[in-house]
Order: structure tokens, then C-alpha cells, then sequence
């Protein structure tokens, strides 16, 4: 999967002017990223697979989460509250009803995110000064690469790969659009 826009390079100016809120934000969507995984669990327990790779998924998110919780606390920054993420809002109003649809909806758009994520921390990783947090970042990158290959993999598995080819390049299309209108911020998404 390739996305159909690349992130402008400005994100990491923003990223490195304040870096604070950025480690923040990636916190919480970490955190979010685990909930997902387990949430997908939740609702679909007959899927066996499904449900074996959620657990993996969400264990390493929480861990990436424990980690940057960590780096945030090395610099004396507390977490704050959740925001909204414009980006990830855009995208779940793609998602259609029915529960086959939506099941592969979730799917896709949860692989498309951590394509994006795995883009932007690997930008991270190539602009930051400090080599060790430089090198978490490219190491992130390549567990969101994973990821989101995981999530196709699994769309595969449950659908017919024309359908999940053809839906993915509509959520493409429109995930491009998102980011092309959405102003940059010192944030993941």
C-alpha cells in the first residue's frame, strides 16, 4: 500500500519546534492504538486470527505508549487530556454501516493510520538531532510498517481481495484529501 500524498516536510519543523506536545500526542495515540486492538477483540471473538494478532498489536502499542510515557517523564512533561485528532475524525466518518462493511472499513482505515504513522515517525526519526531518540523513532516506524501491513493482510483474510483492493484505493483517495486540506501541528496526525 502506498499512500497517494506525502506528508510535507514542514511537519518536522513543526514536530522540533515543539516537541513536547508532539511526544504527548504520540502518547495518547498509542494508548489509543492499544484500546483499538483491543476493542477489535471485543467485537469480533469469532474472528481466531483476528483476534490472536489484536492481542500482539495491543500489547506492543501499550508498550510503545510505556516507552514514550517514559521519555515524557525524563523530560518533565505530564500527559495531558486528550484531544481530538482531526485527521483520524476525518477518516472514521468513511466508515459505512453494516457489519460487514464496517468490519473491513476498520480494518483498512486502522492500516491506512499506522501507514501514515509509520511515514511520519520515520521523518522523525531522520530530522531529530538526538541519535536515541532519533533511532526509537525509526524503530517505531518499522513496527508501524507491520502494522499496517498486518491490518491489510487481515482485510485479506476476511474478504476477497478485489473487494479490499477497490475499497482501499477509495479510502486512499479520500485519506489523501484529508491530509492535503488539514493544516500541519505538532502532532502525529
Amino acid at each position: 500500500m502506498r499512500l497517494r500524498t506525502p506528508t510535507r516536510p514542514e511537519f518536522t519543523e513543526r514536530v522540533l519546534a515543539d516537541l513536547n506536545a508532539f511526544l504527548v500526542d504520540h502518547a495518547a495515540n498509542e494508548r489509543k492504538a492499544s484500546a483499538l486492538a483491543m476493542s477489535l477483540v471485543m467485537h469480533y471473538p469469532d474472528r481466531r486470527e483476528l483476534v490472536r494478532a489484536m492481542i500482539d498489536v495491543a500489547q506492543e502499542e501499550l508498550e510503545h505508549f510505556a516507552q514514550v510515557a517514559a521519555i515524557l517523564d525524563a523530560r518533565g512533561v505530564i500527559m495531558g487530556p486528550d484531544e481530538k485528532d482531526p485527521y483520524v475524525g476525518e477518516l472514521l466518518k468513511l466508515r459505512r454501516k453494516g457489519r460487514e462493511h464496517y468490519f473491513l472499513d476498520r480494518l483498512l482505515l486502522a492500516g491506512i493510520i499506522e501507514a501514515r504513522g509509520c511515514e511520519r515517525f520515520a521523518m522523525i526519526g531522520e530530522a531529530l538531532e538526538d541519535e536515541a531518540l532519533a533511532a526509537f523513532y525509526r524503530e517505531l516506524a518499522r513496527a508501524e510498517a507491520r502494522h499496517h501491513a498486518l491490518f491489510i493482510r487481515l482485510a485479506r483474510v476476511y474478504f476477497d481481495p478485489a473487494d479490499v483492493r477497490a475499497r482501499l484505493d477509495e479510502l486512499l483517495d479520500a485519506e489523501a484529501a484529508i491530509v492535503d486540506r488539514l493544516p500541519l501541528r505538532a502532532r502525529l496526525h
